[in-house]
């Protein structure tokens, strides 16, 4: 998953860039509010942070700009104001969720899972296609009840294709939600690490789920 995180103090966004990209997400870093609003409308981010104080223009307002560009990507404020009106008003500026500074890692990524999952018709925490599972709290995957072990990359690409089942996902797609990076068209990483994966949820059993879109990309699908 893509988050967008704009926060113009450097500490305070390397922070939750580190902590977030140890938890498999591709993070963007913006501290300036106008290129974080310029961003968020230009690229498919699956999470937005926004703090409410930074340069060039307030977090409400970019806040409100997305809105109005009609794009429902889930809305994270943090500030280090606590004041209930504040609250008040940026939630009702269009944002779906606020977090008060300081906070702990754990509820910040507590609060990122649950706005992931929201508008999910999966089981809370958990993604399924057939009689694959991903548990995402534990991070655990199983097919046919057998856990399967999957590395970093290879757990966060199973994540990006599950949340978008028997939708073609493309390289440059791909490339920009896992490994947070404009696609090269000379590399074959993609091709590579689907291939691991196959070899881990496919191998063994009749009905195969993961699919190739000849000339366009991937899909994760259970019929076919």
């Amino acid at each position: 998953m893509r988050i967008l995180v704009i926060e113009d103090e450097t500490k305070v966004g390397s922070f939750i860039k580190r902590a977030l990209e140890e938890e498999t997400y591709a993070v963007d870093l913006c501290e300036d509010g106008a290129k974080g609003l310029e961003l968020a409308c230009a690229t498919s981010y699956d999470l937005v942070m926004v703090d409410l104080m930074v340069p060039t223009m307030p977090g409400l307002e970019i806040v409100k700009g997305i809105r109005q560009a009609k794009i429902q990507t889930p809305i994270l404020i943090l500030t280090a104001q606590s004041q209930v009106d504040q609250r008040v008003t940026g939630l009702d500026a269009g944002a779906d969720d606020y977090l008060t500074k300081p906070f702990a890692i754990d509820e910040l990524l507590a609060r990122v899972r649950a706005l992931l999952r929201r508008g999910s018709t999966e089981s809370p925490g958990v993604l399924q296609i057939d009689d694959l599972l991903l548990n995402l709290a534990t991070r655990e995957v199983t097919r046919g009840g057998q856990r399967i072990n999957l590395t970093v990359k290879e757990y966060a690409l199973l994540e990006y294709l599950m949340r978008h089942t028997s939708r073609v996902l493309t390289r440059p797609m791909i490339s920009e939600h896992v490994w947070n990076q404009d696609f090269d068209t000379f590399t074959n990483v993609i091709d590579v690490y689907v291939n691991y994966l196959r070899n881990k949820i496919d191998r063994g059993h009749v009905k195969k789920l993961i699919h190739t879109v000849r000339g366009s990309g991937y899909m994760l699908k259970a019929d076919g």
